[in-house]
């Protein structure tokens, strides 16, 4: 699904924010990869892998969708799902299974890359055992707004580039709409469903939205993500309280024009 609609309100703007972006750089040595530890691979099951940020010692930010088979349209069962800090050239920071999860309600798998569905494209994951390695720094989340114009970073891997982390330092807000998707100029491909937003600020890096899907602008995509709000937090606290997540209830399978970044 190529969202046709919202590329023709874009192709204005991107074209200028375009020319500012820069390149994605692999992340291939430890100096590359100092400080960006807490970016990891989040493998699912054998099926595929996405991509997935600490937040907190036991607690990893990603995508939705990357929590479900794309073949059965079923939830993968969470004793299945391994998070890799970290990886990078066949090892990993730390390696952990995960205990639990938490899905925003009303997030649709079988609605596929339907527009409304990116706000809610969002889950929270509780490790089995917490990160406590001194290289690893979780990432904050930024209650701030980036607004169009403004530049953003986004860590991922993905297909061609799964052994490695790759960052792309400058991309740029295109929109933000009033339905909760944020659209975005970064360079994104199969696998990196889950990136982390970053922007900075007077504290540092924060995480302003999680990659969800992509459109494309004749040769160039055009990631979505989501305006976080206190997403976070409601899924932070759903798992404190051991709340099962209430999304996605009974599921018949995923559409086959989805365009969600598989693997």
């Amino acid at each position: 699904m190529r969202f046709p609609a919202l590329i023709a309100v874009l192709l204005a703007a991107a074209p200028a924010l375009a020319q500012q972006d820069t390149r994605l750089q692999a992340l291939q040595t430890g100096d590359q990869t100092r400080g960006w530890e807490a970016v990891g691979r989040l493998n699912m099951n054998g099926v595929g892998f996405c991509t997935g940020t600490l937040i907190a010692e036991d607690r990893v930010l990603t995508a939705a969708h990357c929590l479900f088979d794309r073949r059965t349209g079923q939830r993968i069962d969470e004793s299945r799902l391994e998070f890799l800090a970290g990886w990078r050239t066949g090892r990993a920071e730390a390696i952990r299974g995960v205990r639990r999860a938490a899905i925003w309600p009303g997030f649709d798998f079988s609605a596929g890359a339907e527009l409304g569905n990116v706000p809610t494209d969002i889950a929270v994951l509780e490790l089995d055992r917490p990160i406590r390695t001194t290289g690893i720094h979780p990432f904050a989340i930024s209650h701030r707004v980036a607004e169009p114009g403004a530049p953003v970073a986004v860590v991922s891997y993905a297909r061609d580039r799964s052994e490695a982390p790759s960052i792309q330092e400058t991309c740029h807000v295109l929109d933000q709409r009033r339905d909760g998707v944020s659209v975005f100029s970064c360079d994104i491909d199969f696998g990196s469903s889950g990136s982390p937003v970053f922007m900075a600020d007077d504290r540092g890096l924060g995480i302003v939205s999680v990659i969800s899907a992509r459109a494309e602008q004749q040769d160039r995509p055009i990631s979505l993500g989501m305006r976080l709000g206190g997403r976070v937090d409601a899924l932070l606290a759903a798992l404190d309280a051991e709340v099962p997540d209430a999304a996605s209830g009974q599921l018949q399978g995923a559409r086959t024009t989805a365009r969600f970044l598989r693997p």
